[in-house]
């Protein structure tokens, strides 16, 4: 499905948050450049939060209209099969 001009896309924002990361993990940066990358690092995390609760959101309203049973939180140590 293709995004809409201005649509938040985000696996890419995810991408570029992890390559801050590792930028300034490296230490080879400068305090204002690791100061920018850092508060970009933090709006890409709140844009990332967001769009992942709204995921949740219409997940939820999904399964409210298909009568579906209440969900559960996830826990990764269960298998699928239990």
């Amino acid at each position: 499905m293709a995004k809409k001009a201005g649509e938040f896309d985000f696996e890419k924002a995810l991408a570029e948050l992890e390559s801050l990361v590792e930028k300034m993990e490296k230490g080879d940066l400068g305090l204002e450049e690791s100061l920018k990358h850092f508060e970009r690092g933090v709006a890409l995390t709140r844009a990332c939060q967001k769009a992942l609760s709204e995921a949740e959101q219409k997940v939820h309203i999904l399964m409210e209209k298909a009568g579906g049973k209440d969900l559960a939180p996830f826990d990764p140590r269960e298998s699928p099969d239990d």
